[in-house]
């Protein structure tokens, strides 16, 4: 089995860090699925074959692999073939004409506008990290910012006085989204009070958001914030950070929102991808019509 990746892939994870700007989970999953292609094929993988490449695709489906895996593997593979093309390494790509299996959009769970109230009251604002959370917990949901922008939110992106936030997501795309009075008095607060007082004097920390040591936030604990606060919040389900993009888009397309819109506030490169929103208000209506129509 091959443990380390081959040399054209870590050229094309190269490639994209440095010319595509993807981020570091993005490339993680192309060099883990790339290799694990790799690892199933008898020859190298910038020399595979088409049929090759169906063969390993079809194993995959008879081993009852997971459709939503098989189609990113695909897709990494489409990718790494399409650099080796540009890179006149390849004549051909093997992948080009393979199509992926169909999939079933999921449709994400969100919680309710009561039930984001609740979260955003969880807060302990007696201390300096109750004020902290309280101001992500505004600005998440406020701007429908990712996990990771929100961790790696420079301090000097934030413009309260003008009420807006200069984001770099995916693919190193910036956007401007507006914040509501809400988040922006959140915001200030944490500015002015909680953060000064995480921080020593003596040191400056590119990071809007710190940890209770006075360094940058990671991932893993926003998200455990995130979830300790669902559970004194009382929400039973299994609320992830992400969960409040989701409640971000559905609330606003509730609300009137048009679709548009809500693609360029969450970064969305695509309108299809922010067309699940309309589903999931969608299947909302339809709860509470079953619930409370005297015929539902």
């Amino acid at each position: 089995m091959t443990l380390e990746p081959t040399p054209e892939i870590r050229a094309f994870i190269d490639y994209c860090r440095f010319n595509e700007g993807l981020s570091h989970n993005t490339l993680s999953a192309y060099e883990r699925d790339l290799k694990a292609v790799q690892n199933a094929i008898p020859v190298d993988l910038s020399r595979a074959t088409t049929p090759q490449i169906e063969s390993y695709l079809l194993d995959n489906h008879q081993q009852q692999v997971n459709p939503r895996t098989i189609a990113r593997r695909l897709s990494s593979l489409k990718r790494f073939y399409r650099y080796l093309c540009l890179q006149n390494q390849l004549a051909e790509d093997p992948a080009a004409l393979l199509k992926a299996p169909a999939l079933l959009q999921s449709i994400p769970s969100v919680i309710t506008e009561e039930q984001v109230e609740a979260l955003l009251r969880a807060p302990d604002l007696k201390t300096h990290l109750g004020v902290r959370d309280k101001a992500i917990l505004e600005l998440m949901y406020a701007s429908g910012l990712r996990v990771s922008e929100v961790v790696s939110l420079p301090f000097e992106q934030l413009n309260l006085s003008a009420g807006l936030v200069q984001v770099t997501g995916k693919g190193n795309k910036e956007r401007i989204v507006p914040l509501g009075e809400m988040a922006i008095e959140a915001l200030q607060c944490y500015v002015k009070t909680a953060r000064p007082g995480l921080i020593s004097t003596n040191k400056w920390v590119d990071s809007l958001f710190v940890s209770r040591l006075g360094r940058a936030m990671t991932r893993q604990t926003l998200w455990h914030r995130i979830k300790n606060l669902a559970l004194l919040a009382g929400i039973e389900s299994n609320l992830s950070p992400h969960g409040l993009r989701h409640a971000f888009a559905t609330h606003l397309i509730n609300h009137g929102a048009d679709l548009r819109t809500v693609q360029l506030l969450l970064g969305h490169a695509d309108l299809s991808t922010t067309q699940i929103y309309t589903h999931v208000a969608q299947a909302r209506m339809q709860k509470i019509h079953q619930q409370h129509h005297p015929r539902g």
